[in-house]
C-alpha cells in the first residue's frame, strides 16, 4: 500500500508563537465554492491563520460555472441573483458594478425565463402551432391561483389531505386539472389545450426545484423556501465574478485545486484512523509545497504542535496525504453525500443524519445552450416553450431514455444579442437529462434542432452552429444541480444534516443553531472542562461541521443559501474561540 503522510506545520516567527500559546485552531475546509469560500474568508477576517481549503476540481465555483465563448459569457450553473432585499450575493455584486435587472416581479410563472423583462412567452404545440396568448393568459392566472395554494400547508399548517400524496406535483396537477374540466365557458379544444399546458409548467416547476419529477417535492414542506422579495439579477461578465470577489481576500496558499478528499476521520481522541499508514514528515513540511494542486504563494502559518499530540480530526486525500485538524467544515453536496457519506466519513455519521441525507432530496437541472448564424424567432419572442397536446391527461413526468428529450421545457432567448449573439438557452431535468448528458454534441444538437422544427412548424431551421451544455448529474464532484424537500422529509432534516459533529452533551444545544437563528454561545456551561478549553477538552466540540445551499433551511437551493451557511459555520468556529481566547487574556 502507498503510504500517506501527515502534515504538520510550524513557523518560528514571534506571531506564530503567540498563537501557539494561544491555541490557534487549524481548519481545513472541503470544497471551494461559495459555501467553502464564504467560511474560509470569514475565518481569516476573524484572525484564524490556520486555514485550508481542499477543492477536488482544478477550479474554484464549485456550482458556479461560467464559460467565455468569443464575447459573451455563459453559465452553466448559477445564474441569476434571486432577490436584492438583504441578499449578500446581491450586495456584493452591487458594490461592485456587476448587475443587471431582469425582472422587476418578485414571482412568475416563466421564473426561468429571467434574460429579459420584454418580448412574450411563445407557446408551441408538437403539431406546430402556437397557443393564442389570451388562452396562455387565462391558464398562468389559473395555475398562478393555485401554486398559491402550496405555499398555504406549510406557512399556515393546512393538513396535507391522503389524495394529494404530500405532493407539489400531484396536488398541482389535479387542481389545476378539476379547474379546467370545470369550467363552464371553454370550449373542448380549448381544455385539452389548457389540460396539455399543464405538464409544460410542471416541467418548468421541476427544473426550478432541480428534481426529476416536482411530483416528489414535498408539499408539507414547499411553503418553507423563503424567496428574498425584489428583482431578480444576472452579471453580464458572469456570475464567477462572485466567486473571484469572494476569494480576493483569502491567500493564495490556502487553497488547494486538485485535492479530492477521500475520507474524514474524525473523533481521533483516542486512536489515530487505522487503514492508511500514516508517516508523519515532521513540522514545518504542511503546505510548503506547492505542487500541481496548490495555487502556490505566501507560506501558512501552523499551529505548532508537536508530532505526538493528538488531532480531533484527520483528513485524508485521494492522494494519500494525510492532514491533521482541529476542525473540517465540509461543503460537498447532497449528490455527494448520498452516494459517498458511508466511505467519507470514519466512524460513519449518526444514524439521524444519514436518514436525512436519504429523505432530502437532489437532482440535476442542465442548460442547453443552441448558437445560431442568424434568429427564426421573432424580435417579441423571449422564449419558446414546448407544450406536448397529447400529454393533457398525462400523470407522470417521466419518459422512457429513447424518449429524453421530451422532458426538454423550453428553449430561453438570450437577450440582447448584441452581447450573447443569437443562442438559445434549453432546460432540462431529471432522469432525462442524466440521459442527455451521455449523448454526443452532435446526437443532442441533431435532437434539438428537429424539436425545434417541430414546435414551430418551420422545416428551414438549421442546425446550430454551436452547441455548450452541463453536466451536473454525472459530475462526480457533485451529483446533482442543488437540493430540494423530497417527500417524507421537511426542514428538520436540513437542520439535522447542517448540525455539527460530535453530538457532545455540552454542545447539543450549541449545535443546534437554526439557519433562522444568529450563533449563539458555543461553549456550554453544562461543561466546564470543555468550556475552559476546546483545544483540551475531553471531547472536542465541532470537529466535523457541515455547510452549503442543502444546509440552509430557508434558501436552500440558493447561491446566497450556500454564501450564508458558510458564514454560519464560521460564526461557529469564531464565536468558541472568542470565549477560549477572552478567558486567556
Amino acid at each position: 500500500m502507498q503510504s500517506c503522510e501527515s502534515s504538520g506545520d510550524s513557523a518560528d516567527d514571534p506571531l506564530s508563537r503567540g498563537l501557539r500559546r494561544r491555541g490557534q485552531p487549524r481548519v481545513v475546509v472541503i470544497g471551494a465554492g461559495l459555501a467553502g469560500l464564504a467560511a474560509a474568508k470569514a475565518l481569516l477576517e476573524q484572525g484564524f491563520t490556520d486555514v485550508t481549503v481542499l477543492e477536488a476540481s482544478s477550479r474554484i465555483g464549485g456550482r458556479v460555472q461560467s464559460v467565455k465563448l468569443g464575447h459573451a459569457t455563459f453559465e452553466l450553473g448559477a445564474t441569476w441573483i434571486h432577490g436584492s432585499h438583504g441578499n449578500p450575493i446581491y450586495h456584493l455584486a452591487e458594490a461592485n458594478g456587476l448587475l443587471e435587472e431582469t425582472t422587476d416581479g418578485e414571482r412568475s410563472v416563466g421564473r426561468i425565463s429571467r434574460y429579459s423583462k420584454n418580448g412574450v412567452a411563445c407557446y408551441l404545440t408538437n403539431r406546430g402551432r402556437r397557443i393564442p396568448k389570451d388562452v396562455v393568459e387565462e391558464f398562468s392566472d389559473l395555475y398562478n391561483e393555485v401554486y398559491n395554494l402550496t405555499q398555504e400547508f406549510f406557512r399556515h399548517g393546512k393538513p396535507v389531505n391522503a389524495e394529494s400524496q404530500n405532493s407539489v406535483g400531484v396536488f398541482t396537477r389535479e387542481e389545476v386539472r378539476n379547474r379546467i374540466r370545470d369550467d363552464p365557458d371553454d370550449p373542448e379544444a380549448t381544455k385539452r389545450l389548457k389540460l396539455a399546458m399543464i405538464q409544460q409548467y410542471l416541467k418548468v416547476e421541476s427544473c426550478e426545484s432541480s428534481s426529476h419529477s416536482i411530483d416528489e417535492v414535498s408539499l408539507s414542506a414547499f411553503g418553507e423556501w423563503t424567496e428574498i422579495p425584489g428583482a431578480h439579477h444576472i452579471i453580464p461578465s458572469g456570475f464567477m465574478r462572485v466567486v473571484e470577489l469572494l476569494a480576493e481576500g483569502i491567500p493564495a496558499h490556502v487553497i488547494q485545486l486538485g485535492k479530492p478528499v477521500r475520507c474524514v476521520h474524525w473523533d481521533q481522541a483516542s486512536a489515530r484512523p487505522r487503514g492508511p499508514e500514516i508517516e508523519p514528515r515532521g513540522e514545518g513540511d504542511h503546505n510548503h509545497d506547492t505542487g500541481e494542486g496548490s495555487q502556490g504563494g505566501e507560506e501558512p502559518r501552523g499551529s505548532g504542535r508537536e508530532e505526538d499530540e493528538q488531532w480531533p480530526v484527520v483528513v485524508e486525500c485521494e492522494d494519500c496525504e494525510v492532514i491533521p485538524a482541529d476542525h473540517v467544515i465540509v461543503t460537498v453536496s447532497l449528490g455527494v453525500l448520498k452516494r459517498q457519506h458511508a466511505s467519507f466519513f470514519r466512524p460513519g455519521l449518526p444514524a439521524e443524519k444519514v436518514a436525512a441525507i436519504h429523505r432530502l432530496g437532489i437532482g440535476t437541472t442542465d442548460k442547453i445552450f443552441l448558437e445560431f448564424e442568424e434568429p427564426f424567432w421573432g424580435p417579441e419572442c423571449n422564449s419558446l416553450q414546448f407544450v406536448w397536446e397529447d400529454e393533457a391527461e398525462s400523470r407522470t413526468l417521466t419518459y422512457p431514455p429513447e424518449l429524453w428529450y421530451r422532458k426538454i421545457c423550453g428553449f430561453d432567448v438570450l437577450y440582447p444579442p448584441e452581447r450573447y449573439g443569437h443562442v438559445l438557452s434549453g432546460w432540462i431535468c431529471g432522469e432525462e437529462a442524466l440521459v442527455m448528458e451521455k449523448c454526443d454534441d452532435e446526437a443532442v444538437a441533431e435532437i434539438c434542432t428537429e424539436m425545434l422544427r417541430q414546435f414551430t412548424g418551420n422545416p428551414n431551421i438549421p442546425k446550430p452552429r454551436r452547441i455548450l451544455r452541463s453536466a451536473w448529474g454525472s459530475d462526480p464532484y457533485f451529483r446533482g444541480s442543488y437540493s430540494y424537500t423530497q417527500v417524507g422529509s421537511s426542514g428538520a432534516d436540513v437542520e439535522k444534516l447542517a448540525k455539527p459533529l460530535p453530538y457532545t452533551e455540552s454542545s447539543k444545544t450549541a449545535q443546534g443553531i437554526s439557519s433562522k437563528q444568529q450563533p449563539g454561545h458555543l461553549l456550554s456551561s453544562k461543561c466546564p472542562e470543555q468550556s475552559l478549553d476546546p483545544i483540551r477538552g475531553s471531547i472536542k466540540p465541532m470537529q466535523v461541521l457541515f455547510s452549503g445551499e442543502a444546509t440552509h433551511r430557508k434558501y436552500y437551493s440558493t447561491t446566497h443559501g450556500a454564501l450564508l451557511s458558510g458564514q454560519r459555520e464560521a460564526a461557529r468556529l469564531i464565536e468558541m474561540y472568542r470565549d477560549l481566547f477572552q478567558q486567556g487574556t
